[in-house]
This record gives structure tokens, sequence and C-alpha cells, in this order.
């Protein structure tokens, strides 16, 4: 599982990670563009250009000849948008790998961005935002990011607005390109079985002319919160979705497995503190989660559970203690011991596929982190003490740091407001 990085000529940074036994081979292309990269007039033109590059390259000027030649492969194949880069990527069985990655590049590099398929794009990309907002599972996280993070890129829906993206022109996308798809914020990684010197022939004749320019960057987020907020979404519905988040810290902070075990401890598992808690002993909630979520200049814990329309005051109640707690008392020796294991254990689970080792190395690079084997970041997990948890615990769970964005059948925040103190 060990990465190698390669300088290429052009400036683009190449992740290979090779794996003999491999029964597949992962092609992945990161860009560093993404939400906030963005201006507000912007908003969503990263994610929208994502969709547009499926539609039509100078080589295969329609849609149907992306998809039937990468069908063709039998490869899973698709992109991706976030807050911070882009991902373009297609895994095979290893005899296919040097078509998918001709495929790939072709797509990364030479789109046309087609003003009439722009216009149909739109209508797909508006019902999409439909689509999430008709999930409240996943709209009470994007109304947590706004309420966090406000009128910034960080408080943003990746996919933009209705407004914007009906407003965005073909002029958008040559222009954003140019700026952001550039040598200097590309990375290329490539996962499984492989031949290193065909390898490098195929990155030279595809790649090789990536547009050198400068990149351009990012505003850097603005953290500024003195009281605890609450943001509440009314929606006619059988069950209230929760949002709890306070401010953690960056990718690269000495911490952070710190705050990895201390978010599995809170909501990890089906063991985990708040699941059983709020599932096994109150019986209000179906799905009761932890999570640490990292970027390049913030970082967030972040809690999500549906409950019960008429328990929704009382987990809010679980949910403060069980973060109190963490700051008051040391996690026990043999609950600490379970979690690490957990972690380790699903670390290790989850990058069995070329696929996810391909996301693993490709992000961290996109971060710029030194690349961290599994192994190296298990030792970390692993030297995390109870007093360390406790230490960070104090720090993050302060009350004028609080958040809480909530999606119910309820119109007064008033009744919610009082229960966020600690």
């Amino acid at each position: 599982m060990q990465a190698t990085k390669h300088l290429l000529p052009t400036g683009a940074r190449l992740i290979t990670i090779p794996q003999p036994d491999s029964l597949s081979t992962t092609f992945l292309i990161l860009v560093e563009a993404g939400s906030k990269y963005e201006s507000k007039e912007l908003s969503g033109l990263s994610h929208f250009l994502e969709h547009m590059c499926f539609k039509g390259t100078t080589k295969r000027p329609r849609p149907l000849n992306i998809s039937s030649d990468l069908d063709s492969l039998g490869a899973h194949y698709n992109a991706f948008t976030s807050q911070e880069y882009t991902g373009y990527y297609a895994t095979v069985e290893p005899k296919m790998a040097l078509p998918a990655l001709e495929i790939v590049s072709d797509i990364y590099l030479n789109s046309r961005f087609p003003a009439e398929e722009i216009e149909k794009e739109k209508g797909v990309i508006v019902e999409e935002i439909n689509m999430y907002e008709d999930m409240p599972q996943r709209q009470v996280q994007d109304l947590l990011f706004e309420l966090m993070y406000g009128d910034q890129p960080a408080g943003w829906n990746i996919a933009g607005t209705r407004e914007t993206v009906r407003s965005l022109t073909r002029d958008n996308f040559i222009d954003y390109r140019s700026k952001h798809y550039v040598a200097a914020g590309t990375v290329i990684v490539v996962a499984g079985r492989f031949s290193d010197p065909q390898l490098h022939r195929q990155l030279h004749q595809h790649l090789g002319h990536i547009p050198q320019t400068a990149k351009a960057g990012k505003l850097a987020v603005t953290e500024q919160q003195t009281s605890p907020r609450l943001l509440l979404k009314h929606k006619v519905s059988d069950q209230t979705h929760l949002a709890f988040g306070v401010r953690a810290y960056p990718v690269g902070h000495p911490d952070y497995a710190t705050v990895e075990v201390l978010a599995s401890v809170l909501g990890g598992g089906m063991s985990s503190r708040l699941f059983t808690k709020i599932r096994e002993e109150l019986g209000a909630a179906y799905y009761v989660r932890s999570s640490h979520e990292v970027f390049t200049d913030h970082g967030l814990v972040l809690t999500a559970v549906g409950a019960d329309n008429r328990r929704a005051a009382t987990i809010i109640e679980a949910v403060l203690e069980e973060s109190k707690r963490l700051g008051h008392t040391l996690v026990p020796a043999a609950e600490l011991k379970r979690v690490k294991q957990f972690l380790i254990g699903n670390l290790f689970l989850s990058l069995e596929t070329s696929n996810a080792l391909a996301m693993f190395y490709g992000v961290q690079e996109v971060w710029g982190q030194k690349l961290q084997s599994p192994r190296a970041l298990a030792r970390r997990l692993q030297a995390v003490t109870a007093a360390d948890v406790r230490r960070v615990a104090r720090d993050l769970f302060i009350g004028r740091h609080l958040n809480l964005a909530m999606v119910g059948p309820f119109t007064d925040e008033a009744q919610f407001a009082s229960s966020l103190n600690f």
C-alpha cells in the first residue's frame, strides 16, 4: 500500500500505488478546484463543470461516445466535486488500464462545453438540487455548514443555487477551467496493477500538454462565533433531522488523530455513546452518528440524528450531555481500546479496492500533506490517550461554539434555543 510521488515535467504530481496482486486498476485525476474557489455569482460552477466534462470532447463529441467507450472497457467510472477538489476516475481490470487512462485524460483536458448541452444540463442540476432538498438527512447537513460559515464559500451549497446555475454561461466554464485546471493544481493517481514503463509513456502522451499557467487560489475561511447558533427549517415530516457542529482543526493539525478518536467515542459505531444512549436506551432515533470533517483551513465535529418529532428536545439534551462528559471524565481504558481498534479496523477494510487507495493518497496530496500510509495513520490513532481526548474535548465543546441545524415540523426556534448551553 505504499505510495510513491513523482513530479512530472509539466509540474503536475503523479502518485502511484502498485498492487501486483490486485484485480483492478484505478486511474484518478484530482484537481484543486471546488466550491471554495468560486465567487458567489458563480456558486455551483465547479460542480456544473464536472458534469459538463462528460458532455463531449474534441475526440468524443457526444456524451454517448464517452459513456460507450468507458462501458466497453467494463469500467466503473464517475466524477465528484467537493469544497476543495474535483475528481474524475475510472476503475477497470488491469488489461484495460491504458485505454481508461486515455479516456479520463481526454475528459479532463479536452472537454468542449457545448452551449446547447450547458442549457440542457441546467435542468438536470436544478433537479439534483431539488432531490437533495427532498432528503432532509442530507439537507440538514448543508444547513449546518450555512449556519457555521455563513456567506462565504465554506457556507455555500456545493451545487450552487437554482439562480446561479441558470445564470452560468459557456464563457464562465472556459474562464474557470483556464484558471484552475492547470498542471500546478493537478494530481494524477494510479493504483492497483499496472506496468510502470507503459504508464509513464502514456501519461506523457495524453497528459503532457496540461496548461502550465499559474494556479488561481481560494479565500481563507473566516471563523467567527461568539454565541450558540440555531437554524430551524420547517418541513412537514414524520421525523426531525438534527445536525450538531462544533469547530475543530484543519487537516494538518497535530490533534487530527485525537479528534478522530473523540468523534468515534461520541458516535462512531453501534457501541458508541450516542448510539447506545439515543437508539438503544431511549429508542428515539434510527440513525445516530458522529464524524470528523476536515479541510485545509478548517474542520468540525458533526453529529447527525434522525429523531422522533416528540423527542427532539430530549435528543438535544442527550447529545450535549455526552459531549460535555468527554471534557470532564477520562474515557475508560477498555472503551478507548475498543474505539481505536474500531477506527483502525475500518480504515484497513475501507482500503481494499484500488479506487479507495487512490482516493486515500490523492486527497492527502491535494491537501498539501506529506503522504502517510494507512499503517502510519493507524499508529497515530493507537497513540491517542484518554487525556488527549479530554483535553481536546475541553477545547472544542464550548458553549459559544455550539451549532444546531434542524429540519422538521416546527416553526418556533425558541423552544429549542434554551437547550443550547453547557
